[in-house]
């Protein structure tokens, strides 16, 4: 049985992705989250998902949000983060059913400082539910981690009682991811909040799972966003099992009770990654290799290309020769949606998400 036995293509909500993160728990595979950008790499991203037959899932940051909206606008409310993040839902909704694949539309890292853009974001999903019986996107993240454990889990049991009132999944994160993306420094954290306790991740399921089943949790487990020499991180996946096991002892019976998500997927081995999806991983994030994907087609055109790309008229075949067929966006942009389509199909290959529709 494949997955568009379970669930439809296009954007899937409410139960929907649940059933997608119950099929790829129960088949031992997990989805990547490619953070996007711009119209482009979106549809690099649902191009490689549909050539390789895989559900995938499409995110987006506070900082990706604002520049799809466009660098001209004012951020100082986070009006063009949350103006971006809509206008991004829209596209990927709108072509997305034309791919053949299921796809999990979602915001990335929310820390208490950036509620606004999720405050703008949920107010877009409500009113999409008044008029379609859906929200706009699947599913919201809160990075709540920098605050302690009591108001991390406060403040998303707030959320999450409206949020579930319209169907969306909830992904929450307790413990922090070291490094930096998108202006949020973990460099400094001190190194034993790089990892999650069993204790602390059975205290969400409790209080989450009392508003609805539909929320995952990104526990750490010495992740590090970015890509790092190898030996620099230690990252043990291998400690996701004991929060299965806890969270089993607690609830008596199901295995692996609980929905993870790995975060800092950029530069990790292919056995950390293994080890990960062995012990709940539904869904891992992966920025900055794709970033750099996306770059090196461009370069490597650019670079080769160059003679042909310092004038509107005049190459190395002529001084009359025109360039319009290499300096055209359609042309050069192309080339690093193709390096971006390999790189996505290389994340999902490394997930064994590959011929699950």
């Amino acid at each position: 049985m494949g997955v568009l036995e379970i669930v439809p293509a296009g954007v899937l909500t409410g139960d929907n992705v649940r059933k997608l993160f119950e099929y790829a728990k129960e088949n031992q595979f997990a989805i990547p989250a490619i953070n996007v950008t711009s119209s482009s790499t979106a549809n690099a991203v649902l191009e490689a998902a549909r050539d390789i037959k895989a559900p995938i899932i499409i995110q987006v940051s506070q900082g990706g949000s604002a520049y799809f909206a466009g660098k001209g606008l004012a951020n100082d409310k986070q009006q063009a983060s949350i103006l971006g993040a809509i206008a991004a839902a829209h596209h990927v909704r709108t072509v997305a059913k034309e791919y053949g694949v299921p796809v999990v539309l979602h915001s990335d890292h929310c820390a208490k400082k950036l509620l606004p853009w999720f405050d703008g974001m949920l107010k877009a999903d409500e009113e999409y539910f008044a008029h379609h019986g859906e929200p706009l996107f699947s599913s919201h993240m809160l990075d709540l981690s920098e605050e302690s454990k009591e108001e991390n889990i406060a403040i998303c049991v707030q959320y999450f009682e409206r949020m579930a009132k319209l169907g969306l999944w909830l992904e929450m994160e307790i413990g922090i991811t070291g490094g930096e993306e998108d202006g949020v420094d973990n460099t400094e954290v001190d190194n034993a909040k790089l990892y999650t306790q069993p204790e602390d991740i059975w205290d969400v399921n409790l209080a989450l799972s009392k508003i609805s089943p539909n929320f995952s949790i990104a526990a750490a487990f010495g992740n590090v966003h970015g890509v790092y020499k190898p030996g620099n991180v230690k990252l043990h996946p291998e400690l996701l099992q004991k929060h299965q096991v806890y969270a089993e002892g607690k609830l008596g019976g199901s295995k692996k009770p609980l929905f993870l998500v790995f975060h800092g997927g950029s530069g990790s081995t292919k056995e950390e990654i293994k080890t990960g999806v062995e012990n709940g991983v539904v869904k891992m994030n992966v920025d900055t290799d794709t970033q750099f994907a996306y770059l090196a087609g461009i370069r490597d055109f650019v670079t080769s290309k160059i003679g042909y790309l310092k004038t509107q008229v005049g190459n190395p075949e002529g001084a009359d020769k025109p360039n319009k067929k290499y300096y055209d966006p359609r042309i050069w942009v192309r080339e690093g949606e193709k390096t971006l389509v390999v790189r996505v199909k290389e994340a999902c290959t490394d997930l064994g998400n590959i011929n699950r529709l």
